[in-house]
């Protein structure tokens, strides 16, 4: 199964502080398991980074699938908005993460699970 990797989990392998993380991150990325991100997640990283720590996010990214988020993954993202932005304050960034990872059958990569409550969304480890 694919994996879709969100922001907090790329954060902690860049920073390359928590074992658990970084070793779970060296098990998948010697795995034969595609690694998806999305573009969302991209931003995201790139928002909150240093100058001098761009090169270094350019090359981590450089070998995953960046996932495309199109019509169908707006759509059910706006679906996860309508269902869960009132109770569980989904953000649209969460929402197409989410979309991203059902609509490409991917396990969902986060430490932020609470962020995720959407039923067809499948967690990594």
């Amino acid at each position: 199964m694919s994996v879709l990797l969100d922001s907090d989990i790329v954060i902690e392998v860049l920073r390359g502080r928590d074992q658990a993380i970084l070793s779970r991150w060296t098990a998948l990325a010697n795995s034969a398991s595609p690694i998806l991100i999305s573009p969302i997640t991209i931003a995201e990283v790139g928002a909150g980074a240093r100058a001098n720590e761009m090169q270094t996010i350019a090359q981590f990214f450089a070998p995953l699938t960046c996932v495309a988020i199109d019509q169908k993954a707006g759509k059910l993202a706006g679906e996860y908005l309508r269902q869960f932005c009132k109770s569980h304050n989904l953000k649209i960034a969460d929402a197409l993460i989410a979309a991203s990872a059902v609509q490409n059958q991917a396990a969902l990569w986060t430490r932020n699970r609470k962020h995720y409550p959407m039923k067809a969304v499948v967690f990594y480890i």
